[in-house]
Formats: structure tokens, C-alpha cells, sequence
């Protein structure tokens, strides 16, 4: 939509907006722990950043996998598969996931050697996040630090976009004389 509004504007009254670039993730949206829908913190089917080992060893342990398989030697479905998925989206052990996919297919890996390798995965991938978000917390008030400057620095650049844009829709002495008469009658 963004992209759409600025290809207008700067059709209408030349080139004000940059057109943003598109960005696709590769990444895709991963369905829930419980198989039924997809993440959502609002149905408890999530992983959060904010997990601790313990709470993601829960949550992985409890996922959802192939309801046809019965036993660790019944061959399984990896298409669809939560865990799969999940390994597909962050286990960086390429190898791993193509192996215990061939197993799982084979029915020559059981579900929690496959979930404790997912879980192995989770924890390599959230440990610098957790790291970086407990350095973040202890520094009181960075945070909001970071909020401040990060308003004032966007105040100025949108300041200048929207007297651009004024200008260009020959609105910019319109507006000014608007606010010195809107000035000078508050007075």
C-alpha cells in the first residue's frame, strides 16, 4: 500500500517519496505448536523470544507432529510437520534436518530425539537474543533513551518530507500564511 501511495503522490506532483523496495522474508509463517492454526500469542501456541530453555524444552516437547505415526517405527509425513518446520526455520545444522527428515521418513527416529533436536536448535538460535535482551535490561533507562533520540531524529526528517510534499502540492505558502494568522489571532 505504502509503495502505491508514493507511485501516486510523486505521479500527481513529482518525485517527493521514495517508492520502498519490496522485502520478502524467506522465512515463512510458521503454524503454532499445537498444529492447529498458525503462531499466535493470543492461542498459547508460540515460542517467544523471551522463553526461557526451560519453557521452550515445554513447548517443543508438547508440539504437535505426524498424527498417523503411532510409533518411532512407523514411517512419518515431514511436509506439514510443526517440528519440521520449525527445523526448516531455524536449526543452521543443515545437515541434522536433512538427515532426520530421511529418518523420520524411514521410521528410524523417534519424535523426542527429533523435538530434542529442535530444542538443541531454538536454544543456539535465542541464546544471543536473550543475551542481548539481558545487557539491554540492565542499563536502566536505555531504552528509553533510545526512543527519545530515535522521535527527535524522525521529527526532523519528517518535518522536511512534509514541507517537500507541501511544496509540491503548492500548499507551502497556503500553510505558512495559515499559521502566522493562526498565531498572530492566539495572541
Amino acid at each position: 500500500m505504502t509503495r502505491e501511495i508514493a507511485r501516486r503522490f510523486n505521479g500527481l506532483y513529482g518525485e517527493v517519496f521514495p517508492v520502498p523496495e519490496l522485502v520478502a522474508s524467506d522465512v515463512p509463517n510458521l503454524i503454532g505448536t499445537d498444529g492447529q492454526a498458525k503462531m499466535s500469542k493470543s492461542l498459547d501456541n508460540a515460542i517467544y523470544l523471551s522463553d526461557t530453555a526451560e519453557d521452550v524444552n515445554r513447548k517443543v516437547a508438547r508440539m504437535y507432529t505426524d498424527p498417523n505415526r503411532v510409533r518411532a517405527d512407523v514411517p512419518g509425513n515431514v511436509d506439514g510437520n510443526p517440528v519440521f518446520e520449525y527445523h526448516r526455520a531455524f536449526n543452521d545444522d543443515r545437515d541434522q534436518v536433512a538427515d532426520l527428515e530421511q529418518r523420520y521418513r524411514e521410521g528410524r527416529v523417534g519424535d523426542v530425539e527429533v523435538k530434542e533436536a529442535l530444542a538443541a536448535a531454538l536454544k543456539r538460535f535465542l541464546d544471543p537474543v536473550r543475551e542481548r535482551r539481558a545487557r539491554y535490561g540492565e542499563r536502566s533507562g536505555y531504552v528509553d533513551e533510545l526512543i527519545t533520540e530515535g522521535t527527535e531524529r524522525t521529527r526532523a526528517v519528517v518535518r522536511d518530507v512534509v514541507f517537500e510534499a507541501r511544496r509540491a502540492m503548492g500548499l507551502a505558502g497556503t500553510y505558512n500564511r495559515l499559521r502566522r494568522k493562526a498565531a498572530r489571532s492566539a495572541r
